[in-house]
């Protein structure tokens, strides 16, 4: 397992937000943006109307998890912010593995190929 490059500062979320392309599913939004590098950045952002610091934390580690999972096969060079939506009640795992997982080919970057190379053995 790779070490994962994050997006900390505020001015990396902010160009992110405002210059990327982004598509929207039930619990998650993912947002991303071409960087001139070999490798992604991820970013995860929960805001104060997802719930209280416990659920704010569930959501973060399944959005984290799930970027885990699917990592390998994600196209490299990408700025790539996953912000949960608002809202009390916190999704089971894999309901946020299949929603990532269709958000990220809905923005093309999904490596197909690699993955069903993968699953036929």
């Amino acid at each position: 397992m790779k070490k994962t490059v994050t997006l900390k500062k505020n001015y990396e979320f902010a160009r992110v937000f405002n210059k990327g392309s982004f598509y929207v599913g039930r619990n998650i939004t993912v947002y991303i943006l071409p960087n001139k590098q070999s490798l992604n950045r991820i970013g995860i952002s929960v805001s104060k109307k997802a719930g209280k610091a416990v659920v704010r934390n569930r959501k973060k580690r399944l959005i984290r998890e799930s970027y885990r999972y699917f990592e390998e096969y994600i196209s490299n060079g990408y700025d790539i912010v996953i912000a949960a939506r608002a809202g009390e009640s916190v999704p089971t795992y894999g309901v946020v593995l299949k929603e990532f997982k269709y958000l990220l080919k809905k923005l093309q970057i999904f490596d197909r190929e690699k993955y069903n190379c993968l699953k036929e053995y």
